[in-house]
């Protein structure tokens, strides 16, 4: 599935869409260049979760939980990941297989430890078509 979006308030939009429907157990890979929009997503996921306290990347302690929404949220960002041991260290495989939802920037960097049945989200920008244009590419099944 392939969305265009034209604002970072559409983009919010599509990402509180996909928390409303959110089940658990669900993981979401977020790949995209710098400045694309992955925390405006994210943002929208977690509001759509019910999440209402500030959602930022958290780039330098790789996992942000979140438990005030109607499932458990765990944000992760691996863009400064220097070794998959890492990811075994913060114990991943409680979130990717536990009773929350997992949103994982960066996700092609851990990608031999990703579970196949995962949603690819893919946030691309194409200057030609605006500065705000956005095309999400969605892979995977949503419930």
């Amino acid at each position: 599935m392939v969305i265009e979006t034209r604002s970072p308030k559409e983009t919010f939009e599509l990402g509180k869409k996909i928390g409303e429907a959110a089940v658990p157990g669900q993981i979401y890979t977020l790949t995209g260049e710098l400045g694309v929009g992955k925390t405006v997503f994210t943002q929208g996921v977690a509001a759509g979760l019910g999440i209402t306290e500030p959602v930022s990347s958290p780039t330098f302690t790789i996992i942000q939980i979140y438990e005030e929404g109607r499932l458990p949220f765990y944000h992760f960002d691996v863009y400064r990941i220097g070794d998959i041991e890492e990811m075994e260290e913060i114990g991943y495989d409680d979130y990717f297989f536990g009773q929350g939802v997992c949103l994982i920037e960066w996700a092609q960097l851990i990608e031999e430890i990703l579970p196949p049945d995962r949603i690819q989200v893919l946030i691309e920008k194409d200057l030609e078509q605006g500065f705000d244009y956005r095309r999400i590419t969605i892979k995977g099944d949503i419930v």
